[in-house]
């Protein structure tokens, strides 16, 4: 353990050659200020994207919900937003080119002041804080695998890594330096390299498609949207937004409403804009939001880490709450987005308040709030675990007031449109969501994985506050593993539930850490020897041995198992024949009332449009219906009926339920025999007929 020190209190000292930390000088002479200004825009460029991008949702978010007041169609409130974005980058531009003139008249550049030597530290809690971590990251990982070990066991031994790094590193902060350890600003080569692969994975974007029965809700809203300039503020999939709407889905989301609005102003398809306009942007957004995360965290070499990141996330997927699952697949759904890009900037504003406590920093904080419930109300949960755990561990160090202002400055907005919404529309319920519950075990192997990949995941998890960059990155990363530690504890997350009733979103609180960084500071750990060249090498050694386990022992993002279609070509995120079918079956000449059809096919229409109105759109929501109502009996019955298989329900039940749900066109699959013979005694006839593949026949309602 001859590096403990160095690993307890990462110096903010890197070695001088490209691509690390260092700063360049800045250019003099009015000969190079052209380059220089081109060299420092590049390496603003993602600040300026990130941070810009913030702001102008959180407008967007606003306008939205100030929208209700007035009962403004969405795509006037789209133009409004446009207008005020336009003046507000006026502004931002006339002021940055202040500043800049400033900075250039300037007699001689600010010398920054030499690193303070890091404090001493406690070797034997260090010792003992790293023992406790490595149980805890290896009893986690196998845990779940063909190994028999109680949780306990980790839980214990994460827990009190936790608490040990916590002390560890007040104790540090306490006797080190008063000034902070900020990291330099990123170089242009260091942005430049980050920029091109955020453009890289928004080409990815078009070409990966990754179908979810969400859709059928998140992009099915756009489409209403888009299609008819109205918020339904009622339901849209089982009604013409007539019946009441799902408790689980509250209007407080605006994302949804933004891509309709824009296909509305722009004259395309909601999810042409949704899959090729806005989830690349994204996709840009949330990579730049990892590179600037884990740039101000890594104490050194922020080019490699944020290299491992971006391969976690695009190497460990598989599982449906894998968070490589949450980003190129899903950021087009709010919640993607915000564990993406929400929870990394988050993390980096408020180390970013916590060390400068400057207007900006506090400005920033809470526009990303109200970004954050814009994306999603998933926010409302995890961003009080989130400042609540950065809060704790600032006021550990008497930074009280910081932590105060902080927390009220990420909580008010996410919080108060929760209230607001359920004064207004009633209480909110889990009921139509997953409300199956994962104890801390299975929330574990569901996020952080099991084998080699669940072992890595708890290294970054219990040991990235020793490898943060000192002062406020590690102490706040140390509060979040130590949040995280105590919900790992069996028992809390079950506590949580009953007395919560927030069962259905339990299994999402390890998105309150910025884990993909974590894994990525794994490689800068700094190996005690002289030589430069071998520290260096040890560092790209421990990032291709992290790449290389991520690629053997996880599942990619393109494999098939992770549910995920390759395209030759940018496509809807839809399985191309249900998408063929769903289009020729609204081309068609039908009757007034429903469509029944096969599940995936109704699931499938609602995104291709909003007027073929379906029989069942997705049976996972009936929930919110009573699911012994004869509301959803009938549902269930024709569902399984179209669907074919071994159902042959009898006329004396398949009738009752077509009229009173006014069934209007029945289209099977020529496979369903059973249907296709049954549909004329039932007082259908038959009008259309699908070639093959997906070879259909549709009847309609005589009379």
């Amino acid at each position: 353990m001859a590096n403990v020190d160095s690993i307890a209190v990462a110096p903010t000292s890197t070695d001088p050659a490209p691509g690390s930390d260092q700063a360049p000088q800045p250019s003099t002479g009015p000969a190079r200020a052209p380059a220089a200004r081109f060299r420092a825009l590049v390496a603003a460029t993602p600040a300026l994207l990130t941070d810009g991008a913030v702001v102008a949702f959180a407008l967007w978010t606003v306008l939205y919900h100030a929208a209700f007041l007035g009962d403004l169609r969405p795509s006037v409130t789209f133009r409004i937003w446009l207008v005020a974005c336009v003046l507000l980058a006026v502004v931002a531009l006339l002021r940055a080119r202040r500043r800049s003139a400033g900075t250039l008249n300037a007699s001689e550049p600010a010398s920054a002041d030499p690193a303070p030597a890091p404090p001493a530290v406690d070797r034997r809690l260090l010792i003992g804080v790293l023992a406790a971590a490595v149980v805890a990251a290896i009893t986690a990982g196998v845990a779940g695998t063909d190994v028999d070990i109680s949780w306990w066991i980790p839980a214990v031994a994460g827990l009190l890594a936790a608490v040990g790094g916590i002390l560890l590193l007040r104790k540090v902060w306490l006797s080190g330096p008063t000034s902070t350890s900020v990291a330099p600003a990123p170089t242009a080569a260091q942005s430049a390299y980050a920029l091109v692969v955020s453009v890289l994975v928004g080409i990815s974007s078009f070409f990966l498609a990754r179908n979810t029965p969400d859709d059928v809700y998140y992009v099915g809203k756009s489409v209403w949207i888009a299609e008819r300039d109205i918020v339904p503020l009622n339901d849209f999939l089982f009604s013409e937004n007539v019946l009441p709407a799902m408790g689980s889905q509250p209007p407080i989301p605006s994302i949804e409403v933004f891509d309709g609005a824009l296909a509305n102003v722009i004259g395309i398809h909601a999810a042409s804009a949704t899959w090729y306009l806005v989830l690349p942007i994204m996709a840009v957004l949330a990579v730049l939001a990892l590179w600037r995360l884990t740039h101000r965290w890594a104490p050194r070499r922020p080019v490699l880490a944020f290299s491992v990141a971006v391969a976690y996330l695009y190497l460990v997927v598989g599982g449906d709450a894998a968070l490589g699952t949450f980003h190129l697949p899903r950021l087009y759904e709010g919640k993607g987005m915000f564990v993406s890009a929400v929870i990394p900037l988050m993390w980096l504003y408020l180390t970013e308040w916590f060390d400068n406590r400057s207007r900006r920093s506090l400005l920033l904080i809470v526009a990303l709030s109200i970004t954050a419930i814009g994306l999603t109300t998933t926010a409302a949960i995890i961003l009080p675990m989130l400042v609540g755990a950065a809060g704790f561990a600032m006021l550990l160090v008497g930074r009280w007031k910081a932590a105060l202002v902080a927390g009220v400055a990420a909580l008010a907005y996410p919080i108060g449109s929760v209230v607001v919404s359920r004064l207004v529309l009633g209480g909110m319920s889990a009921s139509g969501a997953d409300d199956a519950f994962f104890d801390a075990a299975y929330t574990y192997r569901r996020t952080l994985m099991v084998g080699v990949v669940g072992v890595i995941g708890g290294l970054a998890l219990w040991c990235g506050p020793l490898l943060a960059r000192r002062r406020t990155p590690a102490l706040i990363t140390a509060g979040a593993t130590l949040a995280l530690s105590v919900l790992f504890v069996p028992g809390v997350l079950e506590a949580m539930s009953a007395l919560s009733g927030i069962s259905v979103v339990l299994w999402r609180v390890p998105w309150l850490l910025a884990l993909p960084t974590l894994i990525g500071l794994l490689c800068t750990v700094r190996v005690p020897v002289a030589s430069r060249a071998i520290r260096r090498a040890a560092s790209g050694g421990i990032a291709v041995l992290l790449v290389a386990s991520f690629a053997l022992f996880a599942t990619p993002m393109w494999s098939p198992t992770s549910w995920v279609d390759v395209h030759d070509r940018p496509t809807w995120k839809l399985p191309q024949q249900r998408q063929s079918i769903a289009f020729w079956i609204k081309g068609l000449d039908r009757p007034p009332g429903l469509l029944l059809a096969p599940k995936t096919i109704m699931r499938t229409s609602l995104i291709v449009t909003s007027e073929v109105r379906v029989v069942l759109p997705r049976d996972f929501y009936l929930v919110e219906y009573d699911l012994n109502s004869q509301f959803a009996k009938d549902r269930l019955l024709l569902a399984a009926f179209a669907d074919g298989g071994d159902t042959t329900p009898s006329p004396s039940e398949l009738a009752p339920a077509l009229d009173r749900l006014d069934v209007g066109t029945i289209c099977v699959y020529n496979g369903n025999q059973y249907a296709r013979d049954m549909a004329p005694q039932l007082g259908y006839q038959e009008f259309a007929e699908r070639r093959a593949p997906g070879a259909m026949t549709c009847f309609r309602r005589v009379g």
